[in-house]
């Protein structure tokens, strides 16, 4: 069993970008959504699939399966998901020893920009660059789970008159 910890915030600017890793494409779509688990499958770069489950209400740490799939059952199950289909390409940029996931959103999110840092204890205390605004590690609306399984574009304000 993994467990999963990490901090989320909303992006400030595009200063990451020149640390960043070539980016990649990901779909994602929810099979399955309670408030305290969910059954995700993820289409990478159109060609790896992956089908991932969570369980734990905890904001900062969840125990997480992730299991590598067929391609074709992937994009079948997608066609069946609850709610919406999340496009993101992700980056990585690692600052002061944490890998750092920049997720820039597309589809009805876009020009919603993420970040997450996973760590391995919750004591953790990575430094956080200057690109980072609000922390909003918990916040429901900035889950996945939520974005996909509800329409906050009204909410967040992203979507609907933001550019990329």
């Amino acid at each position: 069993m993994a467990k999963e910890i990490e901090r989320k915030f909303l992006v400030l600017d595009t200063h990451w970008r020149e640390f960043a890793s070539a980016g990649a494409t990901f779909q994602q779509a929810y099979i399955a959504s309670m408030d305290d688990r969910s059954v995700r499958v993820r289409v990478i770069e159109g060609q790896k699939a992956l089908l991932t489950i969570k369980i734990g209400r905890n904001a900062l740490a969840r125990e997480e399966f992730e299991y590598e799939i067929p391609l074709a059952d992937a994009c079948d199950m997608i066609k069946q998901a609850i709610g919406i289909v999340i496009e993101k390409t992700r980056y990585e940029v690692v600052h002061r020893g944490f890998t750092w996931e920049i997720d820039v959103y597309d589809g009805i999110y876009r020009g919603l920009t993420v970040a997450e840092v996973e760590m391995k204890h919750e004591a953790d205390n990575p430094a956080l660059p200057d690109w980072l605004g609000p922390e909003v590690t918990g916040d429901h609306r900035y889950s996945n789970q939520s974005l996909a399984t509800e329409d906050l574009r009204e909410e967040i304000g992203y979507g609907i008159s933001h550019p990329a």
